[in-house]
């Protein structure tokens, strides 16, 4: 039995360090992301949130895989307030893509799967 939670123990505590997430970015770094040249998006959710969770190791992934071609953010917006509202977030996750000039384009509320990312990312100026 002592071995049966030492292992489940050890499998929560892996479990949790495994799972990805980007940190939440803040108003210089959105800032410096809209005006690299680069499409962007900025997904607006929170750490607690289930849809925001599933999200988070699609939005790691992105943010390797399109490092230096796309800015791809996550802002927690229990932890800042101002984001949400400068933002307009009304329910979370949203998401928001900008194209190279920093304008934005597009706007989604909900999960976003990784094909419709990359996709929206593309429609955005992304190559």
């Amino acid at each position: 039995m002592k071995q049966l939670i030492v292992s489940l123990a050890f499998t929560l505590i892996l479990a949790a360090t495994a799972h990805a997430e980007l940190p939440s970015a803040t108003a210089a770094v959105v800032q410096q992301s809209l005006s690299s040249g680069r499409p962007t998006v900025i997904d607006l959710g929170a750490r607690s949130c289930i849809p925001c969770k599933k999200m988070a190791p699609i939005l790691e992934s992105l943010s390797k895989e399109y490092r230096g071609k796309a800015g791809v953010l996550f802002i927690d917006v229990q932890s800042d307030q101002a984001a949400a509202q400068k933002f307009r977030v009304q329910m979370i996750p949203t998401q928001v893509f900008f194209n190279a000039q920093g304008k934005e384009v597009k706007r989604h509320v909900g999960f976003l799967d990784k094909p419709e990312l990359v996709k929206e990312l593309k429609s955005a100026g992304l190559k």
